[in-house]
């Protein structure tokens, strides 16, 4: 669902109440100024010396103050503020239609995937109780709580890490190093990094030196410079603060978050998982798809049959890059996305287009016809299938 039109509609709200506010007390405090001074005066009156004609004081008081016009002031603001407050529940209620049963399709579902897929949502958010509640609510077996397992271990590593304690990251990336070797990745070098770190922060220079020997110096040949910079922060040993090194990602609390979210990544990379929850993605890309097929339905209100039955989405639904898994071509020449029975085919120029539309302007194949983008002739025949 679109939410910036909301957005920007709740930020016109708060900044025209901020005006409102800051103005309110801009009046109070000129009123509150010419008060002081009246009072001022008021107290010399007993004094011979200086005597004041209160009568004249309280004049001047009541003729500045229409000066200040403090309701002119207020009004303004307060009109404006009165009318974004009017508009935004209206626009509100207006996006956030209740009713979204009418985009509802009968979409058969296999109910035990489903019931893993928020099974497994809870586990890797580390709500242990609610998945097995889940699990037992939904009459699934046990089996389908053998997902529970290596998530628990993965909380155990990062609770772990919370505490600046990287023994469990540290075996988990040793048992998987091959693993992460085949997919490029860094992450042992990373932990055996800030472990080393660690170690000097604590002030001792020997037992640093003698943890990159042995965990450090085999992982030399292909990260030579990453070392060299470690193996600099001995000279520094108790005052890493002082150290050129102070500013640097090494001794950054940002880089044990960074690492955490990169052990994660891997993690849920080896159990076959995606890192982003399947559900969570699911109801992301469902709330931006929403509004698009809510105001189709207002229009084919009448023609729910006729909505069931279709194959394909009458409306194009933008959806953001984030959501975007797989290649779609949408043929330039009938406008609708490629299938199976329709596939893109490349033509001899190197454009693309649908079979459908090749088959209707060469007559199914009898005539040659023009490339829509180039002069070129295309022969039908010499088309030859796209694989995306």
């Amino acid at each position: 669902m679109e939410l910036d039109s909301i957005k920007d509609a709740f930020d016109r709200v708060t900044k025209k109440q901020k005006l409102s506010s800051s103005k309110s007390h801009e009046v109070v405090d000129q009123i509150h100024l010419e008060l002081e001074q009246v009072l001022q005066k008021i107290q010399l009156a007993d004094n011979p010396e200086c005597p004041v004609n209160l009568k004249s004081v309280f004049s001047e008081l009541k003729t500045k103050l229409k000066d200040i016009a403090p309701l002119t002031q207020l009004e303004s603001t307060q009109k404006e503020l009165n009318t974004a407050l009017t508009k935004y529940p209206k626009l509100v209620e207006k996006s956030f239609n209740p009713d979204i049963s009418k985009a509802y399709r009968n979409v058969d579902f296999d109910r035990h995937t489903v019931n893993q897929i928020i099974a497994s949502h809870f586990y890797r958010q580390g709500m242990f109780e609610l998945g097995d509640c889940f699990i037992s609510e939904a009459g699934e077996s046990e089996s389908a709580a053998s997902m529970r397992s290596p998530f628990q271990e993965m909380y155990q590593i990062l609770e772990a890490m919370k505490s600046r304690n990287l023994d469990p990251a540290l075996n988990w990336a040793l048992n998987n190093s091959n693993k992460l070797n085949e997919c490029g990745s860094d992450l042992l070098l990373k932990l055996h990094s800030m472990q080393f770190m660690e170690i000097l922060q604590n002030g001792d220079r020997h037992d640093a030196l003698k943890y990159a020997r042995t965990y450090l110096a085999p992982l030399a040949s292909n990260h030579l410079a990453e070392l060299q910079k470690l193996m600099a922060c001995l000279l520094w040993t108790g005052r890493l603060d002082c150290s050129p090194y102070s500013q640097s990602q090494l001794l950054s609390v940002t880089n044990w978050e960074n690492v955490a979210e990169e052990l994660i990544r891997q993690f849920c990379n080896f159990l076959g998982q995606s890192y982003e929850s399947p559900l969570g993605v699911t109801v992301a890309a469902g709330v931006q798809g929403l509004p698009p097929l809510l105001k189709f339905m207002n229009v084919m209100a009448g023609k729910k049959q006729e909505w069931q039955s279709m194959k394909q989405l009458p409306v194009p639904v933008e959806l953001g890059r984030e959501f975007q898994f797989h290649s779609i071509f949408v043929c330039p020449v009938s406008k609708e996305q490629s299938t199976e029975e329709n596939p893109p085919m490349l033509m001899l120029c190197g454009h693309v287009l649908c079979k459908q539309s090749i088959m209707k302007m060469s007559k199914n194949s009898t005539k040659s016809f023009k490339c829509p983008y180039c002069p070129t002739d295309i022969d039908a025949t010499r088309c030859r299938q796209l694989y995306f």
